[in-house]
């Protein structure tokens, strides 16, 4: 199906029209989900930061046992770690978890150079060297699933296995990336914040709620122009999917069927793609099914680590 950002904005009105402070079991709140964690033996997340042999300095969460098997969480396009706040309370805490603010987002330093995805997937290969980790699991939502894919091709020692959220073989060549690209080029500082709700808002099509989508909105609101406009250049530039034949590492893959931005068909592909690789589709689901579907998708996760 032809789609483009126009469209998706449009849908915007439809997409907010949910209770967006559902109370029903898969949307409860992060802290709620933390403090019943935390009377099971949890423990809050730590924050941190790292300088990193790329010369960037890194922002990033961690929480769970520090002798755990290491889940490296990579967020998507203008987000941070906080685009997994309502997954990490629910983890797990024997599994060693660290969630990145990406170069350019969240809390991080914001070079002026470099925003391909071979910088961002450098960046993880130091970061796991900064924090003395051999292998990893990577999980990455969108514009992360693709640097977690970079990794795994660029470095495929360090990786020990991936989940790929609303992703596909390559954002290359894509409409609504195209189109995307066509507004994100016109902006300028301060990036308008209704152009910054509308774009985090046409990534759902469940309710999320609305403190979460609040805190996406100024996550995003921390990034300049630039870094809007770098990234997604970066994002468009790069075709690996050729070289995808090549993984031999374990591989989840987790999209929903009414993704916005990347079609069935498109994460269908990825799943040939990626030899023996599994394939969830979520119904009733968009762009962002770690959000819209936090349970489900942490259980999802959760089973595919254990199974490692």
């Amino acid at each position: 199906m032809t789609r483009s950002l126009p469209c998706l904005l449009a849908l915007l009105s439809v997409v907010g029209c949910g209770p967006a402070t559902d109370t029903s079991p898969d949307l409860e709140s992060a802290p709620a989900a933390l403090e019943a964690s935390d009377r099971h033996g949890g423990s809050a997340p730590r924050e941190g930061s790292v300088r990193l042999s790329t010369g960037v300095t890194l922002r990033y969460v961690e929480q769970g046992r520090r002798d755990g098997p290491v889940v490296v969480f990579l967020h998507g396009y203008t987000d941070s770690h906080h685009t997994w706040d309502l997954d990490l309370p629910r983890f797990p805490r024997d599994l060693h978890i660290y969630a990145l603010d990406q170069r350019g987002h969240g809390d991080s330093s914001r070079p002026a150079c470099c925003y391909t995805q071979q910088a961002f997937a450098r960046d993880v290969v130091a970061f796991l060297d900064a924090k003395r980790v051999s292998r990893a699991i990577l999980v990455g939502h969108s514009m992360g699933s693709f640097i977690a894919q970079q990794v795994a091709l660029d470095a495929p020692s360090r990786v020990k296995a991936l989940v790929l959220v609303g992703s596909a073989p390559t954002v290359a060549g894509n409409e609504v990336a195209l189109g995307l690209k066509s507004a994100v080029d016109t902006l300028t500082d301060p990036v308008d914040p209704t152009f910054i709700r509308e774009f985090q808002a046409s990534t759902f099509v469940r309710p999320v709620p609305a403190s979460y989508l609040d805190t996406l909105v100024a996550e995003s609101a921390k990034l300049p122009a630039r870094v809007w406009q770098d990234s997604l250049d970066g994002l468009i530039a790069e075709d690996h999917s050729a070289r995808l034949g090549s993984l031999r590492v374990p591989t989840l893959i987790i999209g929903g069927d009414q993704d916005g931005f990347f079609s069935v068909a498109e994460q269908r592909a990825l799943a040939r793609a990626i030899r023996g690789s599994t394939y969830l589709l979520y119904p009733e689901t968009g762009h962002a099914p770690h959000a819209e579907r936090p349970r489900r998708f942490v259980d999802d996760v959760s089973h595919f680590v254990r199974r490692l």
